[in-house]
């Protein structure tokens, strides 16, 4: 079974969901990532597929939703829904926004960053491998949840989420309570020598040799949980305010979606937020 030096493991009745301690603390917010554990989808979408361009059927998603929302009291009505393109496109949302992606279409296309100040406005970004970053102002009551797979990561989508926090809603780095969430470890995320390249820009090479390892000919292991907080500290982020995830998605593939781990023979988790 699942287990976290830093992460709570949750359970209501089947369901099996992630929350993180940090964010938890402040009672500000409701929150979680989800596993694959507790729902109706069935075969490689067994069973909590979260995913609904996955081509699981319609009605088992959003029975899913269902469960997984009231396991953490957020409601469906609520949910906003980002428009993955592993970009660094983030975008501020609001209560009129509520539903887009599951109630009504969704016009926020190419986005992989959600940022709100508004309560009951429940985020949410998807999953199976790439790195959820969950954002708490706690001061001036700010959330934000950034999907960051290679090239996000490589973009500095997290450094532009703060940037984009503090310039809207003036969001202090130093005051910000950040969770790094579960999803392919520096164990299993190899990678061939024009990622190394592009991923060997980001930092000064006193900093590269803790994220880039050399693995065998032309293949690196690139470690993008230390990545994002380094991404993170150069802007200003304390490193204590940083709770850096211990659970790699493929190397518990029977609890979590992982892409690289089923051979895209999968369905996806969340990662939702919102403000109590």
């Amino acid at each position: 079974m699942l287990s976290s030096e830093y992460f709570s493991i949750q359970q209501k009745d089947k369901i099996v969901y992630i929350q993180m301690p940090i964010l938890s603390a402040t009672g500000l917010v409701n929150h979680c990532f989800s596993t694959r554990l507790g729902g109706v989808s069935s075969g490689s979408f067994e069973s909590m597929n979260l995913g609904f361009d996955r081509g699981d059927k319609e009605e088992n998603v959003r029975e899913n939703y269902r469960l997984i929302c009231d396991a953490i009291d957020i409601n469906t009505d609520d949910l906003v829904f980002s428009s993955q393109v592993h970009e660094d496109k983030i975008v501020i949302v609001e209560k009129s926004d509520r539903g887009k992606g599951f109630t009504k279409e969704n016009d926020l296309v190419g986005v992989d960053g959600l940022i709100t100040n508004e309560k009951n406005v429940a985020l949410v970004t998807s999953y199976a491998d790439c790195v959820p970053l969950f954002f708490l102002d706690p001061v001036n009551k700010v959330i934000a949840l950034t999907h960051a797979g290679w090239r996000g990561t490589v973009k500095k989508i997290g450094a532009k989420t703060v940037q984009m926090m503090g310039a809207h809603f003036g969001s202090k780095p130093e005051e910000l309570l950040i969770a790094i969430g579960p999803s392919i470890g520096a164990c299993c995320f190899e990678v061939s020598e024009d990622v190394k390249i592009e991923v060997e820009k980001m930092f000064n090479h006193d900093i590269i040799d803790k994220i880039v390892k050399k693995h065998q000919k032309n293949k690196y292991m690139v470690d993008l949980w230390t990545a994002n907080e380094e991404v993170l500290l150069e802007v200003g982020i304390k490193k204590e305010h940083i709770q850096k995830t211990d659970i790699c998605t493929m190397c518990h593939k029977e609890v979590l979606f992982s892409h690289r781990g089923t051979d895209g023979k999968r369905g996806s988790m969340v990662a939702i937020m919102a403000l109590k």
